[in-house]
Order: structure tokens, then C-alpha cells, then sequence
């Protein structure tokens, strides 16, 4: 009797389990996403970047991350925002803005 209670509260938390899964992909509907088409907006891999901008590539000092500077110097990072909207700024003070443009702060 025990092991049939137990067996009827794994399969009703399972199907409750499967049902938000469902329901969260549905919602945000990540099946429909093309990855290719996604840009990141805070931080970019080497990897990520077009590859005439993969140069001078190393890593970030507290996390370990890595980064590429493209000519724009030691404490600069590149950010690749569009095919119009790229350029250098400090690590960890670029982004891109949700209209595809980079933004540098401080």
C-alpha cells in the first residue's frame, strides 16, 4: 500500500512537473528563437564575433571570461551589436541597447 502512495504522488508531481514545462515553453515560445539571430547584450565570447574581429583575444582578470580587444588596447573590450553598430569599450561597461546599438557606461 505504501509503494502504490508513493507511485501515486511521483507520477501526479511528474504530470505537474511536465504540464509547467509545457506551459513555460509555450509562454516564451523558445522552440520559435532563431539562436543564430540572438545577440547578447552584456557580454560577447570570442566565439560569438565575426571573425575578422577575433584578435588580441585574452582573458577577463576576476572572471576568467574570455574577451577580444581588436586593436582598441588592454583595458578595452570589443562589442559587436549589428553590422552597423560595433566598436570598443571599457570591460564591463558596454552593451547593446534593445535597437541593436552599443552603449558604453560608466
Amino acid at each position: 500500500m505504501r509503494n502504490l502512495m508513493a507511485a501515486l504522488c511521483l507520477l501526479v508531481f511528474s504530470a505537474q512537473a511536465a504540464s509547467a514545462g509545457w506551459m513555460a515553453g509555450q509562454i516564451v515560445d523558445v522552440r520559435g528563437v532563431d539562436r543564430g539571430m540572438i545577440v547578447r547584450a552584456d557580454w560577447q565570447y570570442p566565439w560569438q564575433l565575426p571573425p575578422r574581429f577575433r584578435n588580441h583575444c585574452r582573458y577577463e582578470y576576476f572572471t576568467a571570461r574570455p574577451f577580444c580587444s581588436d586593436h582598441c588596447g588592454s583595458d578595452y573590450k570589443f562589442y559587436y551589436c549589428s553590422e552597423v553598430s560595433f566598436g570598443c569599450c571599457h570591460v564591463g561597461h558596454g552593451f547593446c541597447d534593445p535597437s541593436g546599438l552599443l552603449r558604453c557606461h560608466w
